[in-house]
């Protein structure tokens, strides 16, 4: 069934007489849900017979796809910001669109601090970007430079994408915002509360993506493990999960961004009965502290947590672990610190990445007593990397000699290496890869190789 009017994609807006501009190059920051939208951006463009180039110097519009997080995410987008105006001041570019969740939090703020910016849109604005972008080259500027209005946008299977990452893996976004009000965190306010996609929405587009060569299909969403709470049939995470599998094409699945107060036992058979499900949780579980998670607002203590990985590893001893940690919380103590390290090393995840508090204006969390000094946050985060650094090498040197199913992903710039792929264990952008010795292979190939070598983070293997 087609989906209403108001959802539809923005090919059904008037044309345009446009013809000023016809380059434009998105720059997509943050995390895979971000991408999604400007992978969603990319293709109503496109329809629009824009003309998409990968460089920012090329380009007469470059849109920014904004992250704002944590500091070092707003950052990272002001300074993409900084060159773009740059690029504009030198006459390589005519105009500037900021995008995303730093124009949705910060809103007419921006405009203030950088009228150089030609337009800033929201979050919710994704399924209009052609409409803004016509309205912008057709009359020089637009009537308004910021236009934020709710974050109510759910991307639906009719949304066209213009897939951006490497042929064998894309990522799904199946469902939208949070509902969880972490008081650190300001994804709420600028993704809106939590909305899942039907379940036959994300099977169509499922079956799309396959249509188109990928193989792995990486599900994301702020928190994947509440998938189907809010709908009226109230499907869970672990019936998605198996109805994906009936895919013919698709060969691996993963799952990211899973929580340990909806780790099931269902979700963990689903997972150990059915071969195309990769073994791999990603369970951002932030602290082990009871004091500190209870402040946090996090749903359930260290016992939940505990109990939750050693469920995973009862019901899938191969599984492959991954988390993420916040060190320098306010009223961290030193005793709450070695709490957590502790935790990491007698836990003995797989992959690990550590996040340093980040004093985010209007959450709770900013205006908490006993802020931790800048210095001893990044003193916790190096003695914990440092700790993880060396669980990573011993799990990867035991790797050796092992067998392992591998999908190629690039050709290799090593020499001796003709391609790098990865392992079931090892998650695109995040996780580390494998560089393998192997005769002509295609891109999205799925082989066996024999581990033969490992490092901190990577692996090299030979095809068997």
């Amino acid at each position: 069934m087609a989906p209403p009017m108001d959802q539809r994609p923005a090919k059904f807006w008037q044309e345009s007489s446009r013809g000023k501009v016809k380059k434009i190059s998105i720059i997509s920051l943050g995390c895979p849900k971000n991408l999604v939208d400007s992978e969603v951006m990319e293709a109503l463009l496109m329809e629009r017979d824009y003309d998409i180039v990968n460089s920012s110097e090329k380009s007469e519009i470059i849109v920014i796809n904004t992250c704002t997080f944590i500091d070092d995410a707003k950052e990272e987008s002001v300074d993409e910001i900084f060159r773009a105006i740059e690029l504009k001041r030198i006459g390589q570019c005519d105009f500037i669109i900021v995008s995303g969740c730093m124009p949705q939090r910060y809103g007419s703020i921006l405009e203030k601090e950088l009228p150089e910016v030609d337009l800033f849109i929201g979050t919710g604005e994704v399924p209009r970007i052609a409409q803004h972008v016509m309205e912008l080259v057709d009359n020089g500027r637009l009537y308004s430079k910021t236009i934020i209005k709710n974050p109510d946008f759910l991307m639906n299977s009719y949304c066209p994408r213009m897939i951006s990452t490497p042929a064998p893996y894309a990522y799904i976004k199946i469902a939208e915002g949070c509902s969880n009000c972490c008081s650190y965190c300001v994804i709420p306010s600028v993704r809106g509360k939590f909305r899942s996609r039907r379940v036959d929405d994300v099977l169509r587009e499922a079956e799309i993506l396959a249509a188109k060569g990928v193989k792995e299909l990486v599900l994301a969403a702020q928190e994947t493990t509440c998938y189907g709470a809010d709908l009226p049939d109230k499907p869970d995470i672990s019936i998605l999960m198996r109805e994906l599998c009936s895919i013919k094409d698709l060969r691996w699945i993963r799952l990211l961004y899973t929580y340990p107060s909806h780790l099931s036992d269902k979700l963990f058979e689903t997972m150990a009965d059915h071969d195309k499900i990769c073994k791999y949780l990603d369970i951002p579980v932030q602290h082990i502290d009871d004091d500190i998670l209870k402040s946090m607002g996090r749903k359930g203590d260290s016992g939940l947590i505990l109990d939750a990985i050693k469920r995973a590893r009862a019901n899938m001893p191969e599984i492959v672990l991954r988390t993420s940690l916040i060190v320098g919380y306010p009223g961290e103590t030193a005793r709450q610190f070695n709490r957590l390290h502790d935790f990491v090393v007698k836990t003995r995840f797989d992959h690990l990445g550590v996040f340093t508090y980040s004093k985010e204006e209007g959450t709770r969390a900013a205006e908490m007593p006993n802020q931790v000094s800048a210095r001893i946050k990044e003193s916790r985060k190096k003695k914990i990397m440092e700790e993880q650094g060396v669980i990573s090498l011993e799990k990867n040197m035991c790797l050796i000699g092992s067998v392992q199913e591998m999908i190629i992903q690039e050709e290799s710039d090593l020499s001796e290496y003709s391609f790098i792929g990865r392992i079931r264990g090892q998650a695109p952008d995040i996780d580390g890869i494998t560089y393998i010795k192997a005769p002509p292979l295609g891109i999205g190939e799925i082989i066996n190789c024999r581990i033969t070598g490992a490092d901190m983070y990577d692996l090299f293997a030979e095809v068997i």
